[in-house]
């Protein structure tokens, strides 16, 4: 049973491990240099990302509060990348901190709380999960104390946190309230479409969950908070925050209300079809990069929806598969926005003007990116999308195969303008040439090999595929 629990709990017992390392150097060696912590922690997330991979068995633990297989380990291991890969791209923002340890610490609770939330086997402790996420990103998302509108990100995010939070636990108190269990497995044979309070407790659930994701009409907060947050931390909103609510929406929908396959299938094809609508339509105008990724954030969190709705492994597959590129992707641009909003202090797409003139690898590392999160061939993005739409139209519905497909062409423009002023517009005073340091190499080295590589070679969605 000792073997089982530490094997089962590795990857959450890993990260309180890290979390310890980081009080006794904030109360013994306050003294530390940032530099230098940087390394220590990075080698330490590495050490964890490699444990993420190792022996992941099947389980439960506390009563099956606490479950994981195959597919959750691995589903872990995706976020730890993605923590790695922030925390490397980071070390130009770090030099300005002076808390930089409380911004580890911060980080790692919430990627922690994320972790309980994807194995909950139970939604008591989905909801302890919930709240141990949302309430450490609050704080990072105001962590630059000098900017009025970090202190707006903070507020902004807590207060519709509090909002859907509430809103989920409503549906919650409902559905315990018919079924009297909270149980995963107890509860699926226990619910009903012809139940309609049953039906309320699942779309005021479902709402919480939109307005993690930030899908139109849930999704307000998202472009100012993603604006007035450290560059770091909207990478993390963006992608490992989305990634984790999306997991253990696939454990929700396929598991506890599989019965309601009808109902949520509707649901999330008149969501997707609003949300990459208005997704672009916002995007069109923007002039912050930041402000822009947060609206494209919104559109491939629409193309996951897509996915989703094929409810059966294909679908899950395909929607893991996807994180994995759109993870490569984003980071890949955020690296270099990082890089440049640290160093400059420029964050409006007319700062890039004239970009590859003086920045040539960089600029190639935005087109790529850029490339992949618009679709085109043959970065790895295409073959995410061709995935996710495949799986999706082995329902049957061609029109939101269609909505879908007109809205990739579509967040061509806004995409392709970056491309253009990169390469083609002209500016007078281009961002001047710097040296990256070793650390940014590495992360974005690895973001374009993901670019590049996860389309073109079958055997990772055929890896995830047998996971199951």
């Amino acid at each position: 049973m000792g073997t089982d629990f530490f094997i089962l709990m590795k990857s959450e017992l890993s990260l309180a491990i890290i979390l310890f390392v980081l009080i006794f150097i904030k109360v013994f060696r306050e003294d530390m240099s940032n530099a230098s912590l940087f390394r220590l922690v990075n080698i330490l997330l590495l050490l964890n990302l490699i444990v993420g991979f190792l022996c992941n068995s099947k389980g439960e633990l506390f009563g099956g509060m606490f479950r994981t297989d195959p597919v959750i380990g691995f589903e872990k291991s995706i976020l730890n990348l993605g923590i790695l890969l922030i925390s490397l791209q980071s070390l130009e923002w770090s030099k300005l901190q002076k808390h930089f340890a409380e911004f580890y610490m911060l980080l790692l609770s919430t990627l922690l709380g994320m972790f309980f939330m994807m194995s909950s086997g139970n939604f008591l402790m989905f909801y302890l999960g919930l709240e141990l996420s949302t309430i450490p990103l609050a704080a990072l998302s105001s962590f630059d104390f000098n900017k009025m509108k970090s202190s707006e990100a903070g507020m902004k995010l807590i207060l519709s946190s509090a909002f859907s939070s509430a809103i989920l636990l409503f549906g919650l108190s409902i559905l315990y309230g018919c079924t009297g269990t909270l149980e995963f497995n107890a509860l699926a044979p226990l619910i009903s479409s012809v139940d309609h309070l049953q039906l309320l407790a699942f779309i005021l659930i479902f709402s919480g969950f939109a307005f993690k994701l930030s899908t139109v009409p849930f999704h307000f907060w998202t472009a100012d908070v993603y604006e007035g947050s450290p560059v770091a931390v909207t990478a993390y909103l963006s992608v490992v925050s989305k990634a984790s609510v999306i997991f253990i929406l696939l454990t929700v929908l396929y598991t506890v209300f599989r019965n309601l396959g009808a109902a949520w299938y509707d649901l999330l094809a008149i969501l997707a079809v609003i949300s990459m609508t208005f997704g672009n339509l916002f995007a069109l105008r923007q002039d912050n990069i930041k402000r822009l990724l947060a609206f494209s954030s919104i559109t491939q969190a629409a193309y996951l929806l897509v996915g989703i709705t094929e409810g059966s492994i294909l679908g899950w597959s395909s929607v893991i598969y996807f994180i994995l590129i759109y993870l490569c992707s984003n980071f890949a641009l955020f690296g270099v926005v990082s890089f440049v909003s640290a160093r400059y202090n420029k964050e409006m797409i007319a700062d890039y003007k004239g970009f590859y003139a003086t920045n040539p690898f960089l600029s190639w590392v935005m087109v790529l990116a850029l490339f992949s999160l618009a679709g085109i061939p043959p970065t790895a993005g295409f073959f995410g999308k061709l995935f996710l739409l495949t799986s999706a139209a082995t329902k049957g519905n061609t029109l939101l195969i269609i909505f879908a497909s007109l809205n990739m062409v579509a967040s061509l423009y806004y995409y392709l303008r970056v491309v253009k002023a990169i390469f083609i517009d002209k500016n007078e005073n281009p961002i001047e040439k710097t040296p990256l340091p070793l650390s940014l190499y590495l992360s974005l080295g690895v973001c374009i090999a993901g670019v590049l590589m996860l389309g073109i070679f079958p055997g990772v969605f055929q890896y995830i595929y047998k996971l199951f």
